[in-house]
């Protein structure tokens, strides 16, 4: 029983990390009450589930655009350097959105401005942040370190969204915004009181032309990263839309409030948490896993799209919330283990595009659909196209073995052209 537990938490024997982990527990809830704070405040300026969709699309459209030329910039640069920037600008955007709040001075257009620029900070934080985590805890113990900190981001599902729903019935939105922007002081001190000595850097990737194209020509010769990163394109378009679906299957289905759609995304959190301590000992994640756990989270969402009544619908947003754990921390340590060091922020910065830049299309479209068809029309749209993709990469890696992780370019490229699968 002790040897299990201490396999469950074994990156945390990392001070550096240990430290991480710490600062995101509190920053982290601080961004899911932001977050639930202001999908209310767009319902409540505008009523619209098309325009709660259009300010989540400019939200993450940064990363669409923007985020593979984020992740050239992460191998270019001191990754801890880089997140006290991000960090700081990220505390600042909510600052800023709790004090026009507060004062009634927040318009719309206020809403959509700030989250276009919350999204090019995470643009630029997420591909850094993400491969940073392998330079504190190295390739060991990095399937380990990426389970717990989304174990940590969906134990902050369940903490933020309730403090929210509290807060927004009892005292105001702007609560939320302000707390949040306090939050970054756990990260920013984190980052302060690390030992740079002790951290594991790969060599930075000099300046030069045409990094960009190569970055997306060794992915295009890597089945491993190719195919998982096709499949996170398809479930963050058309599935991982929670933030516009969940607050229109509580108000227009169930009849509910922000404590409901608070109550919704902690359901969530605690079937995340569940499912992450239960898979993080696994240190060695492969494409078959990834894909049986795509297949299963496209199953339990439609068990979502289907509840008759909030008691079910909650129940199995437990599972998939467990479902989507297993399949995100799998896809992560995948790509980081199969990528080579000098390409793992480009690598990255296409996961995030994959997975958040695809927002800015999909938010839109699943909040088009459940205003005009219905929440749980948009949640079963979502259920299809996961499990479909599921299919199509069990298909498309049967012929292939999980290989042992990249050590460099020329080699793992030579190798995937070399087979007749590539």
């Amino acid at each position: 029983m002790r040897s299990a537990t201490l396999a469950t938490f074994i990156s945390l024997r990392n001070r550096n990390y240990r430290l991480y982990f710490i600062g995101q527990v509190i920053s982290v809830s601080g961004t899911w009450m932001q977050g639930v704070a202001q999908a209310w405040l767009v319902l409540r300026l505008s009523g619209s589930g098309t325009l709660l969709g259009l300010v989540t699309a400019l939200q993450f459209l940064p990363i669409l655009v923007a985020g593979p030329w984020a992740g050239v910039i992460a191998d270019r640069v001191d990754k801890r350097r880089l997140l006290l920037t991000t960090q700081s600008v990220a505390g600042m955007l909510a600052l800023t959105l709790g004090l026009l709040t507060v004062t009634g001075a927040v318009r719309l257009w206020m809403v959509f401005v700030l989250a276009f620029l919350f999204g090019c900070v995470v643009a630029l934080d997420n591909p850094t942040r993400q491969s940073f985590v392998l330079e504190m805890v190295g390739s060991k113990d990095l399937s380990n370190a990426v389970t717990l900190n989304s174990v940590v981001v969906n134990a902050a599902r369940i903490v933020g969204p309730a403090i929210a729903g509290v807060l927004i019935a009892g005292f105001s939105l702007a609560a939320c915004f302000f707390i949040n922007a306090g939050s970054y002081l756990a990260v920013l001190t984190a980052l302060y009181r690390m030992r740079p000595d002790d951290l594991l850097r790969a060599d930075r990737t000099p300046r030069g032309k045409g990094q960009l194209r190569e970055g997306l020509r060794y992915v295009r010769a890597t089945p491993e990263l190719r195919v998982p990163l096709v499949v996170m394109a398809v479930v963050g378009t058309l599935a991982y839309e929670f933030q516009v679906i969940l607050p229109l299957l509580a108000r227009f289905t169930f009849a509910g409030d922000a404590g409901v759609y608070g109550a919704m995304s902690s359901m969530m959190g605690v079937g995340a948490v569940i499912g992450g301590l239960a898979t993080a000992r696994r240190s060695n994640p492969t494409t078959t896993t990834l894909m049986r756990a795509a297949m299963v989270f496209g199953f339990v969402i439609l068990g979502v799209a289907l509840a008759p009544t909030l008691p079910v619908a909650l129940i199995a947003l437990v599972l998939t919330g467990a479902a989507s754990i297993v399949f995100m921390a799998t896809a992560n340590a995948t790509l980081q283990l199969r990528a080579a060091p000098e390409m793992r922020g480009r690598v990255m910065a296409l996961w995030a595009v994959a997975f958040l830049g695809t927002t800015p299309i999909g938010g839109p479209i699943i909040g088009w659909i459940g205003e005009r068809f219905g929440p749980r029309w948009g949640l079963g749209l979502g259920a299809v196209a996961t499990m479909s993709v599921g299919l199509w990469a069990a298909h498309a890696l049967r012929p292939r073995s999980a290989p042992a992780p990249a050590t460099s370019i020329t080699a793992q490229a030579a190798a995937d052209l070399e087979s007749p699968a590539a």
